[in-house]
């Protein structure tokens, strides 16, 4: 009997070391290969931020092949994407209350659709899955529009998510050779 108390308590104190010292170790070691990064809109009555992880190119294919196309994506790597908005807004022209959504895509060829979701998962992906599988939950989803792709004349390097304002104001998403401009009014 003291040897399976003993056994339960090392077992304990591993799980315990994973959970506490582990995944913390493994979360700063992968944004080094995909820096944290954090845009903010404050203009025109809009206070928005935008905060995700930004995986780099490194030679590969990335639409259709390292991210398919027509499968939910968490939109750049690590935790899932988060969009804050201390005010109402409008996306394209869908409402979006004040607050803070993951952002998930379903990029596609010719378009993509963009879900805000009210929940904002801890990693985003499944790890039995290899990272194939998120952990949305499509019942949280709050907004989804449709998109249409612009090509670029260069590659990215990095994902990079910004505001752009020219005759609108849009979240704009782009890597290697896509971007999609979401547009956003109050």
């Amino acid at each position: 009997m003291k040897k399976w108390k003993w056994v339960i308590s090392i077992v304990a104190v591993l799980i315990l070391l994973l959970v506490f010292v582990g995944m913390p170790y493994m979360r700063e070691q992968t944004k080094k290969h995909s820096p944290q990064k954090t845009a903010t809109f404050k203009e025109m009555g809009m206070d928005l931020a935008v905060s995700y992880s930004s995986p780099f190119k490194k030679g590969r294919v990335i639409f259709g092949e390292l991210v398919p196309y027509d499968v939910v994506w968490r939109t750049g790597a690590n935790e899932p994407t988060t969009f804050t908005t201390a005010t109402p807004i409008k996306i394209i022209d869908k409402d979006l209350s004040p607050g803070t959504y993951s952002i998930w895509t379903k990029p596609g060829k010719d378009s993509w659709t963009v879900m805000f979701n009210e929940e904002v998962p801890d990693w985003g992906v499944t790890i039995s899955s290899g990272g194939r599988d998120t952990t949305r939950d499509p019942s949280k989803d709050v907004l989804e529009v449709a998109v249409p792709v612009t090509n670029l004349s260069a590659p990215a390097e990095n994902f990079t998510i910004d505001f752009e304002t020219t005759d609108k104001t849009y979240l704009t998403l782009f890597w290697d050779t896509t971007k999609v401009m979401i547009p956003i009014s109050n």
